[in-house]
């Protein structure tokens, strides 16, 4: 059985860390989907907030 790549789980760590200020406990205590999907709602809002700073130019 191969493991989630520990690259990987560092990057979404400190991806999650960095945007909502929780704690390394706190964010191993999260399973794996429910850590992705933190992580890509983060990454919904960072695009949405990107493309409006880019059309008021």
């Amino acid at each position: 059985m191969k493991g989630y790549p520990l690259e990987r789980l560092y990057e979404e760590l400190a991806f999650l860390a960095y945007h909502l200020h929780w704690g390394y406990q706190e964010l191993l205590e999260l399973d794996h989907a429910e850590r992705r999907r933190w992580c890509r709602e983060i990454s919904r809002i960072n695009q949405r907030l990107a493309e409006e700073e880019r059309r008021r130019g």
